[in-house]
């Protein structure tokens, strides 16, 4: 089964830092995401969507992330029953989070008033697991640029030297 969803809104208030019994941490936040249709009336409509970030993934967003910013998340749609305080049973759909990506530069959060005070640039991002920087460490960035190569040419009749 396939259960992704990519989802990029701004923040509609700064994340909820929380710590399970067992010492984990928890990130909740909302992103308002704008639909690409109008309403009936010619309004914009908007969909609020609650996330939920665990461990160094939710240290990562309460650090960096504030209200307004725009912030791109990776993860996985899932369901939670629960009970409210009258008993009613209530459902909650929520994005677990697997990954989260700045979805603006600095200088664009700036200018557009959400100062946040990040050193990262767009595309920076966290993964929860197979990720050695730590959570304050920008993602690598390599140069591909032609004619940067330390690789020559090889010519079309030196093929010799091929296992195979």
């Amino acid at each position: 089964m396939l259960n992704k969803a990519i989802l990029m809104g701004r923040l509609t208030r700064d994340p909820e830092l929380r710590h399970t019994q067992s010492n984990m941490a928890v990130a909740s936040f909302s992103l308002a995401i704008d639909r690409d249709r109008k309403g009936p009336n010619g309004e914009r409509q908007t969909d609020f969507i609650d996330c939920v970030a665990w461990g160094r993934q939710a240290e990562f967003v309460k650090q960096w992330f504030t209200k307004g910013m725009l912030a791109i998340v990776v993860g996985r749609i899932q369901s939670r029953s629960w009970e409210d305080r009258s008993g009613n049973k209530r459902v909650s759909i929520e994005i677990n989070v697997d990954e989260v990506s700045f979805g603006e530069t600095k200088k664009s959060r700036e200018s557009n008033g959400y100062g946040g005070g990040s050193s990262f640039d767009s595309g920076s991002q966290i993964r929860p697991e197979g990720n050695d920087f730590g959570s304050q460490a920008p993602a690598p960035s390599f140069d591909l640029s032609v004619g940067s190569s330390d690789f020559a040419e090889l010519s079309d009749d030196d093929d010799s030297d091929v296992p195979f």
